[in-house]
């Protein structure tokens, strides 16, 4: 019955049935199979939102529309522009650079791209950067925005582990910065090989003038991983203090949002948290499935009489994750895989903290990767390009997270060490 579960559920997926849909359908075609009572299923499904934690999704989500639109992200990148944009490879600083600052507000990847790429790409391709280079470098980039905390992925894992949200989002930072920084030197080097064109210098006088309009906007990713890692208020609380305060400085400071903004940009963000919760309750239909065939259980005794090792069960799940990511967003795959894994994980010794931004930087690679990357088709759009040149110009940069991801596998001291400050 397991293999008709699955071969039900990926079938949905190539009739384009939405995921959570599919979920459901699937799960419950054989719960019922089994004799379950199927009444309790909404029932689950609604318990399963029942979560606190969850609250920061739609708080994070609605910060990060605010910064799109209200003029925080152009700020930032006027600034950054100012002062590298004149350098080899300074545009494409600027991008990266950009995007992890956007990331460290808005918690997602598919906003992070857009955002920044509305911008950056055409201002690339006019300084003579090629297109599919510039669609490449942005798509990528925008993964940093479920590495680079706050991240969405980060709070449902969080929640399905039962471990600490605040220092999952600390495990995140030196990973998100190492993939950063290999991002920004690859970007440079690659710019000085093929003499893309650069800016030209911008006056002492105009970079102090735009740096200082832009320290508002700098200001958000130091408050809101300050109060989270100074213990002055929750993830979720962060949330919410992040809303209050991207709305004040959209509003007041660069005054680009009026009141008739409101309701677009209120639907923006209740159409992406919705989404993301209606996946979280359907997986849990998923996850009951999954407990009642002992699906979990049957694989750690595998894994146990098979006498696999910690780094045999790495490379696994690695490849598992990678195919996984092709074809499903990143909280359906934590939702359907991470219950399953929980119990190997303490039977092998590996901390869940490591795990998580293992499946983290996974996550970021089904960004990228065809024929479901969300990525490429927020970039496709917004530089109205074909899908086709999109996965061309991100290749090279898949390559090189495959790299920094074998990296922060056999290095989870890069992963660890600030969780176990903020313990202390």
């Amino acid at each position: 019955m397991e293999w008709m579960v699955f071969i039900i559920f990926f079938l949905l997926l190539f009739l384009r049935v939405p995921v959570a849909i599919s979920l459901v359908i699937s799960a419950g075609v054989a719960l019922l199979d089994s004799g379950y009572n199927l009444n309790t299923l909404p029932q689950k499904m609604f318990a399963s939102l029942d979560a606190p934690t969850l609250m920061a999704i739609p708080g994070f989500v609605l910060a990060g529309v605010l910064m799109s639109r209200g003029g925080i992200s152009k700020a930032l990148i006027d600034a950054l522009r100012a002062w590298i944009g004149h350098f080899a490879g300074g545009l494409s600083v600027v991008t990266i650079l950009a995007c992890a600052v956007f990331a460290a507000i808005s918690g997602s990847s598919p906003a992070t791209a857009a955002a920044i790429g509305a911008i950056m790409i055409p201002g690339m391709i006019e300084a003579g950067y090629s297109k599919r280079y510039a669609m490449g470098l942005v798509a990528a980039s925008g993964t940093l925005g479920i590495l680079i905390p706050p991240s969405i992925p980060l709070i449902v894992y969080g929640t399905v582990a039962e471990i600490s949200i605040g220092k999952l989002f600390m495990a995140g930072v030196l990973p998100g910065l190492f993939l950063t920084g290999v991002l920004v030197f690859v970007a440079i080097t690659y710019a000085k090989i093929k003499n893309f064109g650069r800016l030209p210098k911008a006056s002492w006088n105009e970079r102090f003038v735009l740096s200082f309009k832009a320290i508002p906007a700098a200001f958000m990713p130091i408050l809101i991983l300050g109060t989270i890692y100074l213990g002055v208020a929750t993830p979720t609380e962060a949330s919410v203090i992040s809303c209050f305060y991207s709305l004040i400085v959209a509003v007041f400071v660069y005054k680009q949002i009026k009141l008739r903004d409101t309701r677009e940009i209120l639907k923006e963000t209740v159409n992406t948290s919705s989404m993301i919760f209606l996946i979280i309750a359907a997986a849990t239909v998923f996850g009951l499935y999954l407990t009642n065939a002992q699906v979990p259980q049957d694989i750690a005794r595998w894994i146990m009489e098979s006498e696999t090792n910690k780094w045999t069960f790495l490379i696994a799940a690695n490849i598992l994750f990678f195919i996984m990511g092709m074809f499903l967003e990143p909280t359906s795959i934590i939702l359907i895989t991470l219950p399953i894994f929980l119990p190997i994980l303490k039977l092998l010794g590996i901390d869940p903290f490591h795990f998580a931004i293992i499946m983290t930087v996974n996550m970021e690679l089904g960004m990228v990767t065809p024929p479901v990357g969300l990525n490429l088709f927020v970039v496709s759009g917004i530089s109205r390009a074909k899908l086709e040149e999109v996965v061309k110009g991100v290749t090279p940069f898949i390559i090189l997270m495959i790299l920094v991801l074998a990296i922060i596998v056999v290095w989870p001291e890069l992963s660890l060490l600030l969780p176990e400050k903020m313990a202390e």
